[in-house]
């Protein structure tokens, strides 16, 4: 009996769709507080591109988000369900 090195690695594919939705989640608010610091930091001076530029790809993250969830639910990957079910 030996060691599966694919067998070890393998994940599920709905594993798979939580995995990616946390990664989603992540850079979201990554994105959130990266144009918080640039906003913080940047001199009030310059036009904070930096900081639009941020926000911008969070905004676009979250769009993609969004996508990402209602394909999830159309194609079976994601259940919903009320809260003591």
């Amino acid at each position: 009996m030996g060691f599966c090195f694919s067998c070890a690695f393998r994940i599920k594919p709905f594993m798979l769709v939580k995995i990616i939705i946390v990664l989603f989640l992540l850079g979201i608010v990554g994105s959130l507080f990266s144009g918080l610091y640039f906003l913080l930091k940047d001199p009030s001076t310059s036009n904070n591109r930096r900081t639009v530029r941020a926000l911008s790809i969070r905004v676009g993250l979250s769009i993609a988000f969004a996508l990402f969830l209602v394909l999830s639910y159309f194609m079976g990957w994601i259940h919903p369900h009320g809260v003591g079910q």
